[in-house]
């Protein structure tokens, strides 16, 4: 019952949500093209899956956020692993990273088509770009927060400093890349809507994009929860997988975001 209770809150809040959005219809009568009902919802989400309409929706993003958020995350840890580990690299990398972050993405969008064509490539790298710097400063902090006395015993031991940054450092930021990780998820997501809108022909951003034109509430409600149950379904696997990896945490399950 313990295992099942965490589970249950939740749907018991979005019943009372569900419930509270089909009252508001009926009770302010609100017009179909403001506010779809939950069974028109429901009903475009069950054609749609049936019919194989939405499946290439679903799999053209999945496909682009899963691609970026891997080579994002992949640079994301490198980089700043070898940034917390040399001062010299960061006095060179680090304010042009600060830029690059400071720049936002959506003014990139036009340029990355204009290089890399209006197919998957370009997603994958904005959104590559868009959950790399969450994670690339969790890694440095978590990184130089590593307990100095655990690195000086180290030392006494004669530990070379790849052994120290593979087999205390990074452990011991462990929790903090996870973090980031999580947070890269959702960022990971927004991503790669904002390409789908820019332009493609596939893909969960364009068809909510396309139903606003054909004013299809129904279809655009479809998109946008279909999007919160991946969002979801990854920060709850990363949240998962934090707890398989950094199991010598207690505060493992709960450290990032929800």
């Amino acid at each position: 019952m313990r295992r099942l209770l965490p589970i249950l809150y939740p749907l018991i809040s979005l019943a009372l949500l569900i419930l509270a959005w089909d009252l508001s219809i009926r009770l302010f009568t609100i017009p179909d093209y403001l506010l779809p009902s939950p069974a028109a919802v429901q009903a475009a989400l069950v054609k749609g899956f049936a019919d194989g309409s939405l499946w290439p929706h679903v799999g053209a993003t999945l496909g682009e956020m899963l691609s970026g958020y891997a080579i994002g995350c992949l640079l994301a840890v490198l980089l700043g692993a070898l940034l917390a580990e040399s001062r010299t690299f960061e006095r060179f990398v680090y304010p042009l990273l600060i830029g690059l972050q400071a720049t936002p993405k959506v003014a990139l969008g036009p340029l990355i088509l204009v290089w890399f064509g209006f197919g998957m490539a370009s997603k994958v790298i904005l959104v590559a770009l868009v959950c790399f710097f969450p994670l690339f400063v969790n890694t440095i902090n978590g990184m130089r927060r590593t307990d100095p006395d655990l690195l000086e015993a180290c030392r006494a031991f004669s530990a070379s400093r790849p052994y120290l940054m593979l087999h205390v450092k990074l452990p011991a930021a462990a929790g903090d890349i996870f973090a980031g990780l999580q947070i890269g998820v959702s960022l990971a997501l927004i991503g790669a809507v904002v390409g789908e809108f820019l332009s493609a022909q596939r893909g969960l951003g364009y068809l909510i994009a396309a139903s606003s034109v054909s004013m299809s509430l129904a279809t655009m409600f479809s998109g946008v929860i279909l999007l919160a149950v991946i969002g979801l379904g990854g920060t709850q696997g990363i949240r998962w997988l934090q707890r398989q990896v950094v199991f010598w945490e207690p505060g493992a399950a709960r450290r990032g975001t929800p």
